[in-house]
């Protein structure tokens, strides 16, 4: 099971997107559909028990396997090859220098000692990945490294889990990677496609909002900010006197009394607006960067009907809901209304299914 934190290597192999997020697996299936097009063929979302994987930990790893296992028949798939992803919470990135001269071997020497440097732990106790992404700016004669580690028990309990499903994972990726990957399917969108813009793209969780800001179309800024789906199931189980299970089932089946909108999903509307604003206000009063241009929402938090204009109001900052499979075709077994519905939370495993046309 020691796997690499493979987010370079392309894969030519027909492969799926699977995310195991705090409370759900979302499984994601695409393939070529022609003229440079990808097809959704297949998606499932399938909950995952209270606590069975609790700040980006699997706490239970029976559970999580057997909610893999029941998303991937559901799914009607035969792929059993899988690509998933460490939250970038797991995962320390840092980019170094090494002499363009370096190749082969000696590159991934050079690697090892500057990693020793950078990670505060034993390269023994971790996985280790890196990817030249070119000449360094500053210093012709050098190549600048991405470089990711995870500690090795981070990457095995996911492996595990997906192994005691019945399914192979090929690769291991990064989140907040991921997100980037999808946002290529929908920079064309944004004025320019994203270039020169400062773009922030908040992925709403359950427990906490995942902050990936991009200037040009490159990640700048990484952070996760405490709030998330569960302030609302909480005001809704206080409100209504339910239990927190019976809050969940209620939002997510829609059973809830006519007065939840304006008693409590307004006011939760606001207070996430509120919050994603004080994140941004941080990230313009920490870095270079004086102001958002465009605001991205994704994940389940995104589902909510007109977050976009409340928190584009609230923060002064366009704001649009994300849908990476808006241009791509959409397979017969799949509703495209449903699918619509759907995608916010999708944005993840999307990106990871994309990993399958890296080498194309």
């Amino acid at each position: 099971m020691n796997i690499s934190l493979d987010f370079l290597s392309p894969k030519a192999l027909p492969i799926i997107g699977l995310d195991i997020s705090t409370t759900a697996v979302k499984l994601v299936e695409l393939s070529e559909a022609g003229k440079g097009r990808l097809r959704v063929e297949r998606y499932v979302i399938q909950p995952l028990p209270k606590d069975a994987v609790t700040d980006g930990n699997i706490a239970n790893l029976d559970q999580v396997a057997d909610t893999v296992r029941t998303a991937w028949k559901a799914l009607g798939s035969r792929i059993k090859n899988v690509v998933l992803a460490l939250p970038s919470s797991a995962v320390i990135s840092k980019k170094i220098l090494a002499p363009a001269s370096l190749k082969g071997t000696d590159l991934e020497n050079q690697v090892e000692t500057e990693a020793n440097q950078v990670i505060p732990f034993s390269l023994d106790e971790v996985n280790l990945d890196f990817q030249v992404l070119g000449e360094s700016p500053s210093s012709p004669d050098d190549v600048q490294i991405l470089l990711a580690a995870a500690r090795k028990e981070k990457v095995e309990e996911r492996v595990a889990a997906v192994e005691a499903a019945g399914l192979k994972a090929l690769i291991m990726d990064v989140e907040s990677y991921a997100t980037q990957t999808a946002y290529e399917q929908i920079a064309h969108l944004l004025p320019g496609g994203g270039a020169g813009l400062t773009v922030a793209i908040i992925d709403i969780g359950a427990q906490n909002m995942h902050i990936n800001i991009l200037h040009d179309n490159e990640s700048v800024y990484l952070r996760e900010h405490g709030f998330g789906g569960d302030q609302l199931s909480t005001e809704i189980a206080r409100r209504y006197g339910m239990s927190g299970e019976e809050a969940e089932n209620a939002k997510r089946k829609g059973t809830l009394p006519e007065s939840y909108d304006v008693e409590v999903l307004q006011p939760y509307s606001e207070t996430l607006a509120m919050e994603i604003g004080r994140a941004l206000q941080l990230f313009t009063t920490s870095t270079q960067y004086r102001k958002v241009d465009q605001i991205l929402l994704a994940g389940g938090g995104a589902m909510i009907a007109g977050i976009d204009d409340v928190v584009g109001q609230r923060t002064g900052t366009p704001t649009m809901v994300v849908n990476p499979f808006a241009d791509m075709a959409v397979g017969s077994k799949i509703r495209p209304q449903a699918l619509s519905a759907d995608a916010p939370s999708l944005f993840v495993a999307c990106g990871l299914a994309m990993r399958r046309f890296d080498s194309q």
